[in-house]
């Protein structure tokens, strides 16, 4: 079920519209004899404000407590309790976990299209990706999820903050990337985009990126500010060359099992709840990443500005060459890419 994105509006005035709602009863009554429902959503990354899981997922919870009291009980497994995401997915699929917090590359593996959002510099900033993303671009990507998963998406979130490239020693230029050994997301979009900046990319699971780094198995990684707050990886690198490659999405993702559990008439509350929780985690993502970058150069993280001149010659390259690889593959992406290329100009 596809959500409309509302990113105009604020976050209060879906709180008070919340509070009235449920006062006027436009909600049925509840039986306080009722059983509650219990959701168990699974998160691979940590319960705190520089993750944007936690961003999206705290609202969320705060909303549907207001609007259905304990009628649907939510179940936070973070840390990846729950197994590796790539597992993770497929109890969603099958419906012994009924909720994930997680980027969309993951889901690739089953719907390939959606690999295009983790080609680098696709978007210029968030707003970009916001207007794309609600113009079309994120209902189109849903609805193929959809047709062959049976998995939904609750809300498009982003993460805290664009990626850029951290590693042990100064980089100060793209060319200085050349050859480096970099983690990245195991996803082919993500690993072409470092093969076109010159870097050597090393798809790695999240949790052993502290260690590879560590130990030097890879010089470095790609991600987040908040992220790299949140899993503490400013212990083990020191240097950040902002590349801004990627403004990437973290959405919630809810399996066709997980969504017939909750009952038609607690549904538009639910679903009332998502969509707070979505403008909510968009708002305050921007100011989220400017007090991690903060606490990320306290803790002795210097950042580089990447040069503007290179930023247009790469995302030049990686449009010309790369994109029309993938739209060959995958035709329907096609619309999507123009969409995006049209935002920019808007």
């Amino acid at each position: 079920m596809t959500i409309a994105q509302t990113p105009t509006l604020h976050r209060r005035q879906l709180l008070k519209g919340a509070a009235a709602g449920a006062a006027a009863s436009c909600f049925p009554l509840l039986s306080l004899a009722a059983a509650p429902i219990r959701m168990r959503v699974s998160s691979s990354a940590p319960p705190e404000r520089f993750g944007a899981h936690y961003l999206w997922y705290k609202p969320f919870e705060e909303q549907l407590k207001q609007l259905l009291g304990d009628r649907i009980v939510l179940e936070y497994f973070p840390n990846g309790q729950l197994g590796k995401e790539a597992d993770v997915v497929q109890q969603v699929k099958t419906g012994s976990v009924d909720m994930m917090l997680t980027g969309l590359s993951i889901w690739s593996t089953v719907v390939p299209e959606v690999g295009m959002l983790d080609y680098g510099y696709l978007f210029d900033s968030y707003a970009h990706a916001a207007t794309a993303l609600d113009g079309g671009v994120s209902a189109a990507l849903e609805q193929m999820l959809i047709q062959r998963t049976g998995v939904s998406v609750l809300g498009w979130g982003f993460q805290v903050g664009s990626r850029s490239v951290y590693t042990k020693v100064p980089k100060d230029t793209l060319a200085s990337l050349k050859g480096t050994k970099l983690r990245v997301l195991p996803t082919k979009g993500l690993i072409d985009t470092f093969d076109a900046m010159g870097a050597t990319p090393t798809p790695i699971p999240i949790n052993e990126v502290y260690t590879a780094v560590q130990t030097g198995v890879v010089d470095g990684f790609e991600h987040d500010p908040g992220t790299v707050l949140a899993y503490k990886w400013s212990e083990v690198s020191r240097q950040c060359l902002l590349t801004r490659h990627m403004y990437s999405t973290m959405c919630a993702f809810i399996g066709k099992r997980g969504l017939a559990k909750i009952p038609a008439d607690l549904r538009p509350a639910f679903m009332q709840a998502a969509k707070a929780a979505t403008v909510s985690a968009r708002e305050q993502a921007a100011a989220t990443e400017d007090e991690a970058m903060t606490e990320l150069k306290k803790k002795g993280i210097v950042f580089t500005e990447m040069n503007p001149a290179e930023r247009t010659a790469i995302s030049e390259k990686i449009a010309k060459t790369l994109h029309p690889e993938f739209i060959a593959k995958y035709p329907a992406t096609q619309a999507l890419f123009d969409q995006i290329a049209a935002a920019r100009k808007a």
